[in-house]
């Protein structure tokens, strides 16, 4: 009787530690999580492309006043151009609406001149001291709470193509199509084309 419960013990003795030595392989192997590379917000020059700075065929655009002036407005390159006789006296730089269809496109022909415009549209709302409360709003979606009004958008040297305010200005150009759906140009440029054309000067916007 105690050979047999010594046997026993001795089995229990074995299969215990087997047993736990078999559970401890089966468990699956302790795996290090792979390292995820946190993702960066991205700046503004990530999404800026460096456009090239206008330039000017003085020989060409001396012939203004004599020979037939037009605009062209390249909405995929980015660039507008002053064509004086056919030929391209200006090539500046542009930024069109930041979303398809924002700027329309066509055959437009210049409505209005008017150097020192302001947006009816957009702008911002400033108290009664002048100070900005809230900027780059639109009229037709905010009410100016009390003690302040909606001030336009400066839009320098406006050249109105569509009824509906659609035109060419100088403005900020970050490098991409920003603006709501305006033609925004170089201050320099702006001036420098707004002073040659005049009211009906064709100008075609296309892709």
């Amino acid at each position: 009787m105690k050979n047999r419960r010594r046997t026993s013990l001795l089995i229990v003795m074995f299969i215990v530690p087997f047993i736990e030595s078999c559970e401890v392989s089966a468990a699956a192997p302790e795996v290090a999580s792979p390292t995820i590379p946190e993702k960066r917000m991205k700046l503004t020059s990530d999404l800026t492309y460096k456009q090239e700075p206008m330039k000017v065929n003085q020989d060409i655009l001396n012939r203004a006043s004599v020979d037939p002036l037009s605009i062209v407005v390249s909405l995929s390159k980015q660039r507008v151009y002053l064509q004086v006789g056919g030929k391209v006296a200006v090539d500046s730089p542009i930024s069109s609406g930041r979303r398809p269809g924002w700027t329309p496109q066509g055959e437009f022909c210049i409505l209005e001149k008017d150097p020192n415009h302001q947006s009816n549209l957009y702008g911002d709302l400033v108290d009664e001291g002048g100070r900005k409360v809230r900027s780059g709003i639109s009229s037709k979606l905010v009410s100016p709470p009390g003690g302040t009004h909606f001030q336009g958008a400066s839009m320098k040297y406006f050249m109105r193509l569509t009824t509906e305010g659609v035109g060419m200005h100088a403005g900020i150009l970050p490098g991409y199509p920003a603006s709501h759906g305006c033609i925004r140009l170089p201050l320099e440029a702006a001036k420098m084309i707004y002073s040659i054309v005049g009211v009906s000067t064709p100008v075609t916007v296309a892709d």
